[in-house]
């Protein structure tokens, strides 16, 4: 109709109802209907509907009763302080950031920095892995071999504000073995970034040499960064190393299941 203004749909609408014409309900009510929404739309959509909404969703209550309901169990239940809404949040989200840390894709996703000797190749496992879902590994020859990969934490759905104030822990963990027959030695260098990928924090512990005649067990290295400080944007992963007997072929340290992963703080 000419001249009659055009409504704005707010955020009631996009759920389909009128809020204003609804009944005055208990918070815990409204909490119960709630904890029954994705979490997405929690915050997207739910928590911009009125005030009562809101203050539900911002409550401790709501985000400690959500984590019960879908089993995410802290490691320290007693800690009083725990933000409930971060530690949902960052434990949804946990997950390996590196790509292709098996050698299931060839070299998908990883930079070669160094390719010395007869260079990287990827091998079945001399020895089984405690994980028996791993079954290659990344392979050393007699010179060095040093490959790196970048993860853009932003990118990635951690949010700036994220990591600045809360900076949830960012844990590093590699695998790597000798051969039995040769000696070998193996390196690694895990750094937080800036945005201008300036280095922040670093872990880069002095490298490890192996004799031959060894057992060719695989060994574990896990890092925990933890009050890095504002700023940190990126981390960048290295890794590799060498046969120390300069035989030709693939005599080398090998390296597999790498893993990079942001946790709630003290649950790493």
């Amino acid at each position: 109709m000419k001249g009659r203004k055009r409504r704005r749909m707010g955020n009631s609408e996009t759920l389909g109802m009128d809020v204003s014409q609804c009944p005055a309900l208990p918070d815990t009510v409204i909490e119960e209907i709630l904890l029954n929404v994705p979490a997405q739309q929690v915050i997207i959509v739910c928590r911009l509907v009125c005030r009562e909404w809101k203050s539900v969703i911002d409550s401790t209550s709501f985000w400690k009763e959500k984590c019960r309901r879908e089993g995410l169990k802290p490691r320290n239940p007693d800690k009083s302080s725990r933000d409930w809404k971060v530690f949902y949040w960052l434990y949804k989200k946990r997950r390996n950031l590196l790509k292709n840390p098996n050698a299931e894709e060839n070299y998908e996703g990883w930079e070669i920095i160094e390719n010395g000797g007869d260079k990287w190749t990827i091998e079945g496992m001399f020895e089984p892995h405690p994980d028996e879902t791993v079954t290659k590994c990344f392979v050393t020859s007699y010179f060095p071999c040093v490959k790196r990969q970048l993860i853009n934490l932003v990118k990635e759905g951690y949010h700036p504000g994220l990591l600045d104030k809360i900076q949830p822990d960012i844990v590093i963990s590699d695998w790597y073995a000798p051969r039995w027959d040769c000696g070998s030695q193996y390196e690694i260098c895990v750094e937080l970034l800036s945005r201008e990928k300036k280095v922040i924090k670093t872990f880069r512990p002095k490298p490890v040499t192996f004799p031959q005649w060894n057992d060719q067990q695989w060994n574990k290295v896990s890092h925990v960064f933890k009050n890095y400080g504002p700023g940190v944007r990126y981390v960048q992963f290295t890794h590799g190393g060498k046969d120390t007997q300069f035989w030709a072929g693939w005599y080398g340290i090998r390296v597999t299941n790498s893993c990079v992963e942001v946790f709630p703080a003290d649950e790493a």
